[in-house]
């Protein structure tokens, strides 16, 4: 039975495997000559300590994981700073009321990650449900990107993970687009 909580320290170590393997598995599918650097242990540790990732284990193996960050903790790099800057023109509404998207109301959610042997058994909705249950005391939304030519992430968060696309931007010389998800 697969089981589900916030990480903690004595994960550090396996999520740092996985970062590495599959950073560049994913980089790799769209041009093989790119190579990527997943997050570090002091970063991991950061997440963990001030922000969130929720874990799918199953036993003690990590099987999936999903983080969501303050934007200050990617700010640095220069595609999240791209989205820092489209956030004031980013507006959705409640209640007939518009509103407007911003650092102070808004998470930075990603990346997400699930097994292969593991894909396509729930645990994508899974892992955004236990996020959403974590981050919703502390943020009104989920901001994520997700590269245009990445179809089967678009689908799984615009039909199981309730995200709507809200823009969609070019960013060195590849597309993505921009989605939301309200918390409750």
């Amino acid at each position: 039975m697969i089981q589900y909580r916030k990480a903690n320290l004595t994960d550090v170590p396996q999520l740092v495997e996985l970062e590495r393997q599959h950073v560049n598995a994913e980089l790799s599918r769209h041009d093989p000559s790119l190579q990527g650097q997943g997050l570090t242990p002091i970063q991991l540790t950061q997440l963990i300590n001030q922000h969130w990732i929720i874990l799918a284990l199953d036993g003690a193996n990590i099987i999936g994981y999903v983080i969501a960050a303050q934007w200050r903790f990617f700010a640095k790099q220069a595609l999240y700073q791209k989205i820092i800057q489209k956030l004031p023109s980013l507006e959705t509404d409640q209640d007939g009321l518009p509103l407007r998207i911003n650092q102070e109301n808004s998470l930075q959610y990603g990346p997400i990650w699930i097994a292969e042997p593991y894909r396509g058994q729930g645990i994508f909705a899974q892992l955004v449900n236990q996020l959403v249950l974590a981050t919703k005391n502390k943020s009104r939304y989920l901001v994520a990107y997700i590269a245009e030519d990445n179809g089967r992430s678009f689908k799984a968060h615009t039909q199981y993970a309730d995200m709507q696309v809200v823009d969609y931007f070019g960013f060195q010389q590849r597309d993505f687009y921009l989605l939301l998800r309200k918390l409750p």
